[in-house]
């Protein structure tokens, strides 16, 4: 992989961080980093360990995690915040990501999370892609 190409790839990564609610798609995305869909999303994967959907979901399921914790929002509302348009697929994959469902993880406690900076809170409550929960957090 050249230095250009990993200079690309990074810029696409920064858009998806940056517009993860707008409707993005990998032809999209190719067309930013001057790739074929193809190439871009295997180009994608080496660079970064997951496919650009992979990365996007993991993007918007954090989002999500943001705004349940603060529990003024249903999780229909959260699903259509983070930029996902089927809540069944929206659900299926924050149970998978986290653990427990959306429900779920709104419904509990959150408390720990006022004393942590935010800084922090993002990386104990990042989401793992294997299907397990994230790091053990006092509730």
């Amino acid at each position: 992989m050249t230095f250009a190409e990993l200079i690309r790839l990074r810029r696409v990564r920064d858009l998806m961080d940056r517009d993860y609610a707008q409707p993005l798609d990998v032809p999209a995305l190719a067309r930013a980093a001057y790739l074929s869909p193809g190439h871009f999303s295997r180009r994608f994967r080496a660079a970064f360990g997951e496919t650009p959907y992979q990365y996007l979901m993991t993007r918007r399921i954090e989002r999500a995690k943001t705004l349940l914790r603060r529990g003024d929002l249903s999780v229909t509302e959260v699903c259509v915040a983070v930029g996902c348009t089927s809540l069944g697929s929206f659900s299926a994959r924050f149970t998978a990501l986290v653990g427990e469902t959306p429900s779920a993880y709104r419904a509990r406690r959150h408390d720990w999370a006022a004393a942590v900076p935010p800084c922090v809170a993002k990386i104990l409550t990042r989401p793992v892609r294997n299907g397990e929960a994230g790091p053990a957090v006092a509730q």
